[in-house]
């Protein structure tokens, strides 16, 4: 018997079905002068290329590594293009849908369990913050700093041993939605800052010290997105004016020279920059929470993926801030740090020359703000895996990431009054 489904139905049922990527490909292409540049912005023009590295085709250049997804259907055209343009590029991924579920390969240990060498949903996460609440009620609070636009909760955790204002240091992760690595860790210092106090020497002092306020998803919209619907979804979820696109790039929403860098104004784009500097929710309901507690904010840390940098202002500008000598020491420090753990290497420089040109960043506004300590983390990888870091990879991750963090921390604790 043949079963007929109204339409509306059907529609339905096919708008909520999760994208698959299978045989997607990602591109590594290394442009060797500004001719060849120009022919991959080309292909972004008629072809939908979806750029991981650099985030946008206007930032492609001479000299750079550009990495790229595009599906199963353009990806002969594409290598064509390339091979007749006799241009140097390799395949990271062959097939990208076969890639998201490898990523998946560590075993949960006991059920029911939060696992910190696995990624977490967004559910498992809220709960993991009350468990953290009532396991350690001394030292860890949660604060409800806003909502999201499909009204779901932006909650930091308060970590200090010390009730009282004291230097405080911000940290948030998951501002976009497919960097998974990133919420993962910001999980990960929670758990060892609470289990190794008492134990570890630097940490006990940190905490008996110094606050951290911990934002662990910024994007919980696209990041329950990114788990339900969309593996590689980037941007919030909010509804553009006058646009079918959804979302907007939060970390192109903070008022520092918002709209200064151009094709960042096209909702369509991952990179769209809003509609005005904190359009978003979850921008505003960040930046009135560090206003508020701005006399006791030292340092801000952003966590994000992939790349192996350490990054600090300025990002819209190749003029460099006052303290950049002080910055450039500390993220000198940091990953030569981070490196004696797994001998990971990590790059570091302001964002504008080291990555490429950024406006409307979260990092460059907190500087702007008056916090003079700000960097930006781009764990790993360097684009084997890309955004789909297995599980795995996720611990080691983490244990390299805290060693650079607790040296800023205490090099804030120690230098900064």
């Amino acid at each position: 018997m043949m079963l007929i489904l109204p339409m509306g139905l059907i529609a339905t049922t096919l708008a909520i079905a999760p994208v698959r990527f299978d045989r997607e490909k990602v591109f590594r292409v290394k442009p060797q002068d500004e001719k060849q540049a120009d022919i991959i912005k080309d292909l972004a023009k008629t072809n939908e290329l979806d750029f991981w590295y650099p985030g946008a085709t206007h930032h492609v250049a001479a000299n750079m590594t550009v990495d790229f997804r595009v599906s199963e259907k353009e990806s002969q055209a594409i290598q064509s293009a390339l091979d007749q343009n006799k241009m140097h590029y390799e395949i990271l991924i062959h097939d990208l849908q076969e890639e998201i579920e490898k990523q998946f390969d560590v075993k949960e240990d006991i059920p029911g369990r939060h696992s910190y060498a696995k990624y977490n949903n967004w559910e498992k996460i809220v709960a993991w913050t009350e468990k953290m609440m009532d396991k350690h009620p001394e030292m860890v609070s949660r604060i409800k700093i806003g909502s999201t636009v499909e009204d779901n909760p932006l909650y930091v955790l308060k970590i200090g041993k010390k009730k009282g204002r004291r230097k405080a240091i911000f940290m948030d992760c998951g501002i976009h939605a497919r960097e998974w690595v990133s919420p993962a860790f910001c999980q990960w210092f929670v758990y060892q800052a609470t289990k190794t106090y008492g134990r570890n020497k630097i940490m006990t002092k940190l905490l008996d010290r110094m606050n951290f306020y911990i934002l662990p998803v910024f994007n919980v919209d696209g990041y329950i997105w990114s788990w339900t619907k969309n593996r590689m979804w980037r941007k919030n979820r909010s509804k553009n004016q006058n646009s079918k696109c959804i979302g907007t790039d939060l970390n192109r929403n903070f008022n520092a020279s918002w709209d200064s860098i151009p094709n960042t104004n096209d909702p369509c784009a991952d990179n769209y920059r809003g509609s005005a500097p904190e359009s978003e929710k979850e921008t505003k309901a960040v930046t009135d929470f560090i206003r508020r507690h701005l006399n006791e904010i030292k340092a801000y840390i952003t966590f994000h993926s992939y790349s192996q940098m350490l990054l600090f202002p300025y990002g819209y500008t190749s003029k460099l801030p006052p303290n950049h000598e002080d910055l450039a020491k500390v993220a000198k420090i940091g990953t030569d740090v981070l490196s004696t753990r797994y001998e990971t290497r990590y790059i570091y420089g302001p964002i504008e020359s080291t990555i490429y040109p950024t406006s409307g960043s979260s990092l460059d506004w907190a500087y702007d703000l008056g916090i003079k300590h700000t960097f930006a983390f781009e764990l790993r990888d360097k684009g084997k895996f890309g955004f789909l870091l297995p599980e795995s990879r996720i611990k080691p991750t983490c244990r390299e990431t805290m060693l650079a963090v607790k040296f800023i921390s205490k090099y804030i604790l120690k230098h900064i009054p």
